[in-house]
């Protein structure tokens, strides 16, 4: 499903059980010890996910351990993402030399529980929320934003390392299957003389959704563009 609102050059792998052949490799069983059943079986697929989507771009299986704030650690040289929800569980992958970040997440297509829409929603993301259910009322526009923002979290953490809160990004939901994102915060810029080269802080993100099966999907791919030759 996340395969259709992402670029071609990331691969991607998904589940929609937990395979008996998942198996966690070594330093993944600490990460997940102390874990329900159900947390167990999402967090293994999604890994058994990752391995595969990992094989797509000719690379061997190898442990995705945890990092800062929790962000998977990939392969030297590749980004990637991971998501699961009831009944679905996804990992995409890609080469740094083509995509600098990447950031998916599926949820079921059914309302926020109650309490939460305030927490997640801007105003102005709110009115416009407003709006779009009169155009498509049968969109959970609510989940659909919830989504949104984790994608834009997951997308914007490998490039900054930094915490990004709900409030600190301001998303546009298109109906015809796009978001934009505008991030409400300001990084300093990388000392270049003391330390490597690095991009900048993005400003904002461009991202697509897509509604099916009972899910909601969105993903934002930053693609790495190539340099333009002098002369």
């Amino acid at each position: 499903m996340i395969e259709k609102i992402l670029p071609s050059r990331v691969a991607v792998a998904e589940a929609l059980f937990d395979p008996s052949d998942a198996v966690l490799f070594p330093g993944e069983e600490e990460l997940i010890r102390n874990s329900v059943e159900s947390r167990r079986k999402e967090f293994t697929t999604a890994r058994w996910c990752a391995r595969r989507a990992l094989g797509t771009l000719g690379l061997a299986p190898a442990p995705i351990l945890k990092g800062e704030r929790g962000a998977p650690i990939w392969p030297g040289g590749v980004v990637g993402s991971m998501t699961h929800c009831t009944g679905y569980r996804a990992a995409v992958v890609a080469r740094r030399e083509d995509v600098l970040s990447v950031g998916v997440d599926a949820e079921p297509h059914e309302p926020l529980p109650d309490g939460v829409h305030e927490t997640i929603a801007l105003a102005t993301e709110q009115r416009r929320e407003r709006e779009l259910r009169g155009m498509s009322p049968e969109i959970h526009w609510d989940r659909l934003l919830f989504s949104a923002k984790e994608s834009v979290y997951k997308a914007w953490f490998p490039l900054t390392h930094r915490w990004l809160g709900f409030e600190q990004a301001d998303i546009v939901l298109h109906s015809n299957g796009t978001f934009t994102a505008e991030l409400l915060i300001s990084v300093p810029e990388p000392d270049r003389a003391t330390g490597p080269a690095a991009n900048p802080a993005p400003t904002g993100f461009r991202g697509r959704w897509l509604v099916a099966d009972g899910l909601v999907a969105t993903a934002i791919a930053v693609e790495n563009e190539p340099d333009t030759p002098a002369g």
